[in-house]
């Protein structure tokens, strides 16, 4: 078990209906029930309204219909669903690599590395919460903990639209009151078998002898159920696949028109990124921009380098360039930046042999330029994510202060 609480178990809310909601505004507020319309149709999701009535996953439509009748009642739109479903996935994937997805509306983090530019996990899982509902405009749950068994947990016990945190120390005392039935793995059969020996309680399970418990349901079953009553679960969050991109965006309160104020924004996002890629020990060959305009139309462009790189400035160079492509004046609502195509070992740049004059002087002043980043990146990692950071950032913050 870890000694923070650094597992995040993020989970969307009513999450098809939720869509739904999202996509036909005149939907908000009223009880929306999606599934199978058919006679022997069944409910996939039920809005918060809807479950007020009693409505849940898996009830029969017949009986929800007679259970809130003056619901809307939609089939689903899964290619829908999927593509809001991506979105989120790389939302997250932009907070931290370590993203094991579960289904299509949850996944389980792991913010140990994030800790040093964002924040302790608490702050990390308020920040998601929020760009959930501003970038994409869903709510979550989140449970924060140091095993995925109590994050996952945690998550059920905050819906809707809430945030748990299970602190390090306090585990046993948060688990022991809750009812067997919270354990993975008890169903209605095991329940009753769990009855039957008087255990009620998760702190039942923890303090009873593994053996009695495995000679009633088996070596497996009994182990498991023994191991998550005591919070031993040591799985770690496992991506399906490396990272293939690494990104950071922001969404502004206000629309930005100017051209200099999307160019600012863009030296704060493309620090931020290289940090996160010169953390993880990459390089990156291809920059994009996303650009999200007032009237929510989202474009990007990316470009190609020559050579991969894990230096800020080189990244910052491409994502002005990239951005001269738009016109700023409509008005932008999110700016972003990715660096795909990744690697995890560093060519060696020399700056000798075949090479002019000209390219040897440029090679010394981005291995210079690097090498002050990761200084900078040192200091951050002692004194904190604000102890350092660009000249432009650093003077429009004073001259702001000066107008207050």
């Amino acid at each position: 078990m870890r000694d923070a609480a650094t597992i995040l178990h993020v989970d969307l809310d009513a999450f098809f209906a939720a869509v739904e909601q999202l996509d036909h505004p005149e939907l908000r507020g009223v009880p929306v029930i999606v599934g199978g319309l058919g006679d022997r149709g069944v409910v996939s999701t039920a809005s918060y309204e809807a479950r007020t009535y009693g409505v849940h996953s898996a009830m029969p439509m017949a009986r929800a219909r007679r259970a809130c009748p003056k619901a809307v009642f939609l089939s689903p739109r899964m290619a829908r669903y999927s593509e809001v479903s991506h979105e989120v996935m790389d939302l997250l994937r932009s907070t931290t690599p370590l993203v094991e997805q579960l289904s299509i509306d949850e996944a389980f983090l792991d913010v140990t590395g994030a800790r040093r530019l964002l924040g302790e996990p608490p702050v990390v899982a308020e920040r998601i919460r929020a760009r959930l509902r501003s970038e994409i405009g869903l709510a979550a749950s989140i449970g924060v903990a140091t095993t995925k068994f109590l994050a996952k947990l945690a998550s059920e016990l905050a819906k809707p639209d809430g945030m748990l945190v299970i602190e390090p120390g306090t585990e046993q005392a948060f688990l022991a009151p809750l009812p067997v039935s919270r354990l993975w793995g008890v169903g209605p059969a095991t329940l009753t078998k769990l009855e039957r020996m008087g255990l009620r309680t998760i702190g039942d399970i923890a303090m009873i002898d593994e053996a009695a418990l495995a000679g009633t349901l088996g070596a497996g079953l009994g182990r498991h159920l023994h191991a998550l009553a005591r919070n031993d679960d040591a799985r770690s969050v496992t991506p399906e696949r490396d990272a293939k991109s690494i990104g950071a965006e922001q969404t502004f309160s206000v629309d930005l028109h100017d051209r200099a104020d999307c160019r600012r924004e863009l030296v704060r996002l493309t620090d931020r990124v290289s940090a996160r890629l010169r953390g993880a020990g990459l390089v990156a060959s291809t920059v994009t921009l996303k650009i999200r305009f007032g009237n929510f139309e989202t474009r990007t462009r990316a470009r190609t380098l020559a050579e991969a790189t894990d230096v800020s400035t080189t990244v910052l160079a491409v994502a002005h360039e990239l951005l001269d492509e738009f016109d700023v004046r409509r008005g932008v609502r999110l700016l972003g930046v990715a660096l795909s195509h990744l690697d995890a070992t560093r060519a060696r740049q020399s700056v000798l042999g075949l090479e002019g004059d000209g390219e040897v002087t440029q090679r010394l002043r981005v291995e210079r330029r690097s090498a002050v980043e990761r200084a900078v990146d040192e200091v951050r990692e002692r004194f904190g994510a604000r102890a350092v950071g660009p000249a432009t950032l650093v003077d429009r913050a004073v001259k702001e202060q000066g107008n207050e």
